[in-house]
This record gives C-alpha cells, sequence and structure tokens, in this order.
C-alpha cells in the first residue's frame, strides 16, 4: 500500500490546533504524532506554514445528473468539489428522472463510482405516493430521505398532509427536508406582479419567499417531527425567526431537530441583489442583513448544526432571463471553504468552529463511518489550505460545468493546496490525479 507522510502541518481537529505529522497508509490514516514522525514514505508534504483540516463533508448539493447535465454533471461537480477541500457529498434527487425508487438511486450510485472524484452518498427522494418504496430503503447504505415540502418540480414536491403524516412517522432513516409554503409564495408573487407589472428584478426574491413562508412550513416539519418522534434535518435556514425552532443546549448526538446553514445565507444579504441579480437567486432566498447576521450567531452558539452549500447549477443563459424565467440555484462547492476562511479573517467564525460544522458535525448527524476528523484509524479525507494566499474568483478559475460564480470578482485570502480522498492525493496546486475515484459513503446506524 502506498504511504504518504504530512510534515509540520497545523491541524484543526476536534476543538484543538496543534502542529503535528501525519501519516497514512493505504485508505487510512495510521498514525499522528506530535513531536513529528521520521518514517519513509513514498510521497511527503511539507506543510510548514499550513493548516490540515478534515475534508469537507456537504451534506446538500446538487450535482445535476441525471437529465440535467447541460447544467452541471457528477464528474465536473465533484472536481470542483474537491479543488475547494469538498471530499465527500450527499446529494439531492430531484433529476430527471427524480430519484424516487430504489433502482434509480442505485443508479446514480452506480454512476458516482464510474467518475466521482470525491466520496458520495444520494438523498432518497419522496412524492404523495411512494411511502412503500421509501420504507425499502437500506438506512445504512443512503444518507438518508429528502422530503420538498415547497419549490419543486414534477411530484417532487409532499403537499399532501396525509402523504406527510405518514413518511414523518413510518419512516426510520433521516428526512431531510425543503420548508417553504407553495400557496404563500403564489400569494405574495401574484400580489407583487399586480402591483408592480411582470418586468419585475431579483430585489423582490426575498419578498416573494418571505420570512413567513420559510416559518410556516420548517415550524409546521418541526411539529410533525416531535409528534412522531421523527428524525429531522432541516436544510438552509435562511431566517432569524426560524432559529428559535431549534435547541442549542442539546449535544448533537442527542439531537433529534437538527439545522442547516448555507455559505450563501451567511455571506450575501438583500442588498446584493442590486449588483448580483439573479446570480443569486436561491431558494429559499437570501433575506436581510439582521437575518445573514442571525444564522452566524446561531452557528457559533450551536442552534444551527452544521454548514453546506446547496451546490445547484444552472447555465448562464438560464440565470440570465428575466427573473420570473430564471431558475433558483447557483454553484459553490469550489468556493464555499474559502468564504468560511474569510469569514474567519473578518472575526465572525473561528477555525475550531469551521471544522466543527463544516466536517464533524455532519459525520456525527448523519452517522458516517469512519470520516470527518484526524483520527487514527480514519479514512485520509485531508486538506491542505494557505491562509498566507491570496486569489480573485474569475471565469478562467472556474471549475464548474456552468462557468460562472457568484462569488466572481471576491478576493479570497485563502488558498486550498492539497485535497486528500481516501488517502490519495487526488489535488495539488490545481492539478488532479484522476486514476482512483471515491467511495459509497456507509453509515453506522
Amino acid at each position: 500500500m502506498k504511504t504518504i507522510l504530512i510534515k509540520n502541518a497545523k491541524l484543526i481537529n476536534e476543538g484543538e490546533i496543534f502542529h503535528a505529522d501525519v501519516f497514512i497508509k493505504g485508505n487510512f490514516i495510521e498514525k499522528i504524532e506530535r513531536q513529528g514522525i521520521a518514517m519513509p514514505a513514498d510521497i511527503v508534504i511539507n506543510a510548514e506554514g499550513k493548516y490540515l483540516l478534515p475534508g469537507l463533508i456537504d451534506d446538500q448539493v446538487h450535482f445535476r445528473e441525471p437529465g440535467l447535465t447541460h447544467k452541471g454533471e457528477i464528474y465536473t461537480e465533484a472536481k470542483a468539489a474537491v479543488a475547494g477541500g469538498i471530499t465527500s457529498y450527499m446529494e439531492m434527487p430531484n433529476t430527471s428522472p427524480a430519484a424516487t425508487t430504489i433502482e434509480l438511486l442505485e443508479q446514480k450510485y452506480d454512476r458516482a463510482a464510474q467518475c466521482s472524484l470525491a466520496n458520495y452518498s444520494f438523498f432518497m427522494g419522496t412524492t404523495n405516493h411512494n411511502l412503500q418504496e421509501l420504507l425499502k430503503v437500506d438506512e445504512t447504505k443512503i444518507c438518508g430521505v429528502k422530503i420538498f415540502m415547497g419549490s419543486s418540480t414534477g411530484d417532487m414536491l409532499v403537499d399532501d398532509p396525509k402523504a406527510l403524516e405518514s413518511i414523518f412517522s413510518e419512516v426510520k432513516t433521516l428526512i431531510a427536508t425543503h420548508c417553504e409554503t407553495d400557496p404563500l409564495i403564489k400569494r405574495n408573487q401574484a400580489a407583487i406582479v399586480e402591483e408592480f407589472g411582470e418586468d419585475i428584478d431579483a430585489t423582490f426574491h426575498a419578498r416573494i419567499r418571505n420570512e413567513e413562508a420559510c416559518y410556516i412550513s420548517s415550524s409546521f416539519a418541526v411539529g410533525l417531527a416531535k409528534k412522531h418522534q421523527t428524525r429531522l434535518h432541516i436544510l438552509h435556514i435562511s431566517t432569524a425567526k426560524e432559529l428559535a425552532l431549534f435547541d442549542p443546549t442539546l449535544p448533537l448526538v442527542q439531537k433529534k431537530i437538527t439545522a442547516e446553514a448555507c455559505v450563501h445565507h451567511m455571506w450575501f444579504s438583500q442588498e446584493d441583489y442590486a449588483t448580483k441579480g439573479n446570480f443569486i437567486k436561491w431558494n429559499p432566498a437570501v433575506k436581510n442583513a439582521s437575518d445573514r447576521d442571525a444564522i452566524l450567531k446561531a452557528i457559533n452558539e450551536n442552534r444551527i448544526d452544521v454548514i453546506a452549500t446547496d451546490h445547484a447549477p444552472h447555465t448562464l443563459e438560464e440565470k440570465s432571463q428575466s427573473y420570473l424565467k430564471a431558475p433558483s440555484g447557483g454553484p459553490l462547492v469550489q468556493h464555499s471553504l474559502n468564504a468560511l476562511l474569510q469569514l474567519y479573517k473578518q472575526g465572525k467564525l473561528s477555525l475550531e468552529k469551521i471544522v466543527e460544522k463544516a466536517c464533524h458535525n455532519v459525520a456525527i448527524l448523519f452517522e458516517i463511518d469512519r470520516r470527518g476528523f484526524i483520527r487514527e484509524g480514519y479514512y485520509a479525507d485531508l486538506v491542505l489550505v494557505d491562509l498566507n494566499q491570496h486569489y480573485t474568483v474569475s471565469k478562467n478559475n472556474i471549475l464548474y460545468k456552468c462557468g460562472w460564480s457568484p462569488f466572481e470578482g471576491t478576493q479570497f485570502d485563502s488558498v486550498v493546496t492539497h485535497t486528500l480522498v481516501n488517502g490519495k492525493l487526488v489535488y495539488e496546486n490545481g492539478k488532479f490525479d484522476e486514476s482512483e475515484k471515491g467511495k459509497r459513503l456507509k453509515f453506522n446506524r
């Protein structure tokens, strides 16, 4: 088995920052030593002055395959993720066809095994009518079940109260929800169009998909989960009001109801629509600066448990349409760690908190087998970052298939220099080794 020795790194792990060497053999971390390691290795990486993190685990991405590959592919988006320090991801079911049967779900796993540089898992999708298929799922082999309680296409919007009661009461694996109330959103949009006409722009997005549309849905989901003792994970919290739904006092392993924040809701605010327009049009919407600041505070106070991206690429042409026609979503996996490290430099997050929320807690929350930590015996999913390098996001360094980023023109003051997946150095200073692919995540449930 090949060996790698990482020398003189500053490890960020389990609430500490400390100097150590890390010895990797095959897929796994074999030794961590603060006093240094003198063993020979096939590859030696001098990490002097750099920080070593566990690979980030992104619990919410849309890689668009199958059926929507003009926007993105598992291959292209996983490659961008690895360059951004994300070594594992969990992908959503709203592809074409939607992954609402075990057969369709397994086809996505088969495709990822062929082409994904990062480790992978896929959510099973829900409809108003596929409960029996959900009950067949082996919860040790998938990350969870996804319910769109608002804002989806085809038959993936689950809005039948009886179906929701059945899913929350009978499905035993983790349930992740997108919470928005579509009837209220439609009424809001109709009222604004009546007042201002159809030629409105993205500055209206947060008024259409407003705080109440999120809170009604998320509070309903929390009520169902408490009623049935469901393991509920609410995705992409975007409002200050919703934060009261989550308990900051319980240890994560005891929580039945957890929450996720996404990078765009931590970075952008209503004021940015004036310059970014549809390129920061997401569902749920980016809202007020006060919401953004409350989300950051909730992360630091442990009301919010994990940080993710909701990476959801669309083509430049699609996003350049008028507001009402332009789809929601944007690409983020290549730049999410850079953005988090920038928030650290702004004094809004600590390095330890970034690793806790983007690595450790995702592994704990989903009960992932031997990932998310720098520990002996764990998979060597690792990222080296240089906090003293700078670069500006531009079209010539974007790896997403869609070719654009909401961060274009932003200077980041950190650079991902190396990414290891399962002990394989897959990314080094802009160059990729694609000779080995990532692995299917396993879950200790």
